[in-house]
Formats: C-alpha cells, sequence, structure tokens
C-alpha cells in the first residue's frame, strides 16, 4: 500500500508525465487533476494503477471486463476529453458509460449539472457510491443504456462519450443545444480518432478531429456490416 506522500507524488507525475505533455493545458481541467482522487474511483485492489498510463479494469475477470470497456480510460484520455468539451459552469452535460464515476466527477467541478448513464446495474451503483464519497451532488448516475440518449431529457449543453463508437450517433446530435458539443472517440482498430462535433445552427454542424486514441466499445451502438458487395 502506498503512503499518503507516495500517492501524491504519482498523482503529481501522472499530470506532469503523461497528461501535460499530452497537450492538456488548461489550468482548470490540471487543478482538477491534482483535487479529485482518481484512485478512489478504481476497485481497491487496483489502485496502485490509478495514475498509471493504462486503463483500469472495473470487475472480475479482469481481461473481459477490459474487452466488454467496463473500464477507467488512460488519465490522458479522460482529462484531454474533460478539457476539448470546453465546459462552463452553466453547462448542463450528458455522459455516456458513466464506468466508475472518475470522468462525471471531474466533469461536475465544471459544469453545472451532469446526468451520466450506466448500461451494467452494479457498475452504476458502484459509480454513484463512488460520487458519494467525493461529496458529489450535482452529478446524477443512471441505470440505462446510452445508446438512445436521455430519453425525454435535454438538451444538453455537452455530450461526452466515454468509450468508442463506430460513427458519430445522429440521434445524439439532436439532443445537443445550439452551440452545443458532443465528444466521441470514432473509428475501428487500428486507427480511432477523438470527435468534436458542434451544433452551430438548425442541422448544421462543425467537426474537429483533435486527437487520436483507441479506446474499448462502447455496447449497443450501431456497428457497420462486415459484408462487402
Amino acid at each position: 500500500m502506498m503512503t499518503p506522500a507516495e500517492i501524491e507524488l504519482s498523482r503529481f507525475n501522472m499530470i506532469e508525465q503523461q497528461i501535460r505533455p499530452w497537450d492538456v493545458l488548461d489550468s482548470s481541467v490540471l487543478a482538477l487533476l491534482g483535487q479529485v482522487r482518481r484512485e478512489l474511483f478504481a476497485p481497491t485492489a487496483l489502485q496502485s494503477l490509478a495514475f498509471m498510463d493504462t486503463e483500469i479494469p472495473l470487475r472480475t475477470p479482469h481481461d473481459e471486463a477490459l474487452r466488454s470497456g467496463q473500464c477507467m480510460l488512460a488519465p490522458r484520455v479522460e482529462a484531454r476529453t474533460v478539457q476539448d468539451l470546453k465546459l462552463r459552469k452553466s453547462d448542463t452535460v450528458l455522459e455516456i458509460g458513466t464506468g466508475s464515476g472518475y470522468t462525471a466527477a471531474l466533469i461536475s467541478h465544471l459544469a453545472a449539472q451532469v446526468l451520466s448513464l450506466e448500461i451494467d446495474a452494479q457498475l452504476a451503483e458502484i459509480a454513484r457510491a463512488n460520487l458519494r464519497q467525493a461529496g458529489i451532488i450535482n452529478a446524477e448516475v443512471r441505470h440505462a443504456d446510452g445508446a438512445q440518449g436521455a430519453t425525454g431529457q435535454g438538451p444538453f449543453d455537452a455530450i461526452v462519450l466515454s468509450g468508442s463508437v463506430a460513427a458519430v450517433p445522429p440521434g445524439l446530435l439532436q439532443q445537443l443545444k445550439p452551440g452545443g458539443r458532443l465528444f466521441a472517440i470514432v473509428g475501428q482498430e487500428p486507427m480511432m480518432r477523438a470527435h468534436v462535433v458542434t451544433r452551430v445552427g438548425e442541422g448544421r454542424f462543425e467537426t474537429a478531429q483533435p486527437w487520436d486514441a483507441i479506446v474499448p466499445r462502447l455496447r449497443n451502438f450501431p456497428e457497420p456490416s462486415p459484408f462487402q458487395f
């Protein structure tokens, strides 16, 4: 078990050696990474991995959890995702794929309200407990299939998909407010790119693709047909 001093040194090294070099330079995001205790969102047996540049399985068996996307993403991916959403204190945010609740915790400090959807009931309960322990009161975790978005709610200032999809879901784009941003990692292995899609008018969207990352799939989103004609 790490001592408190070792934990803080590991957190510092995570920020300075992994996250800053990945062009995460927003001072408010960097401050949050030092404030929100990432290790408390990891399973107790794996807390020593909390500051490493790796995905952390949230259930056993670990290899199956990683394949099915039941994991915390690498710290640099989470940090860059939050930075690229360009959140404001008045924003309402929809997250799809709660996992352990860590990304929702980061977002909650930068936005007014977070609704996070988790398809796995056990993970949803774990995330709720983690957020309560962290003292966060403006993030709601709901057990739901996020592939359909938040039925009957919204529109949202920002939507974040905490996992990869084959294509940007058009139904989710319709749940954005004017000026709203959707973040998703899109593509197939071995090539996936971050997409930041901004709603600039009625039925009009602009897309930036600022960086590459390979992350596990979100469940139940459409996949392209494997057949070629």
